[in-house]
This record gives structure tokens, C-alpha cells and sequence, in this order.
């Protein structure tokens, strides 16, 4: 039982195609994590522009998955970016990020045997 997803639009997008929704689930539990690694180096580092990049490129992501915290959460990253903000503001709105991507990743595995 999906508690920190929700597949209703990726269903609805995919016709309840099978195939469709396993390349979705299998693209967000691979490169998500890895975007998530760029987007804590680049508050990390202040590399603006890079944090930008990656927390925009998983925005529908999380859109996507249901994830409705996370996505909020991850427009604050954006606009922390174009503010150039200060890193103190931001760390705990990422570690929020993480922790709902982290748990999600493990029960999508854990749901559809990865």
C-alpha cells in the first residue's frame, strides 16, 4: 500500500498501461536519487545554478508520484536558487525532500520488487 506515493496520475497518463507504469517507477527510484546527491552538492557548494538544474528536472517527478509536500518544497528550492539565499534557509526544506524521496524509492521497491 503506497503511503508516500500515489500512481493515480501516472495511471491515468499511461491508460493503466503496466509496462508504462513500471518504466516511470524505474526512471524515478535511478535517477532520482542520483539528482537529489546534485541538488544537496550544489546548496552545499552554493552552485545556484546547478541545485536549480536538478531540483527542476525532478520537479514532475514528484508531481507526478503524488508527492505533493515534496513538489511545494522543491518550488522553495527553486526560488532559494534565483534568490541566491542563504544555505541555513534551505537545508531543512532539502531534508525534507530527501527523507519523502528516500521513503519513497524504498516502498516502490519494496511494491514492485526492484
Amino acid at each position: 500500500m503506497a503511503l508516500n506515493y500515489n500512481l493515480a496520475k501516472v495511471y491515468a497518463l499511461s491508460d493503466n498501461d503496466p509496462e508504462f507504469v513500471n518504466s516511470i517507477l524505474e526512471l524515478f527510484v535511478t535517477e532520482v536519487p542520483e539528482d537529489l546527491t546534485l541538488i544537496k552538492s550544489g546548496i552545499k557548494e552554493k552552485d545556484y545554478k546547478q541545485a536549480y538544474a536538478y531540483a527542476h528536472k525532478i520537479k514532475p517527478s514528484l508531481d507526478l508520484l503524488g508527492m505533493n509536500v515534496a513538489y511545494e518544497e522543491i518550488l522553495q528550492v527553486e526560488a532559494w536558487t534565483r534568490a541566491e539565499g542563504k544555505r541555513s534557509e534551505i537545508n531543512a526544506t532539502f531534508e525534507s525532500i530527501e527523507n519523502q524521496i528516500v521513503n519513497a524509492v524504498k516502498e516502490i521497491k519494496k511494491d514492485f520488487d526492484m
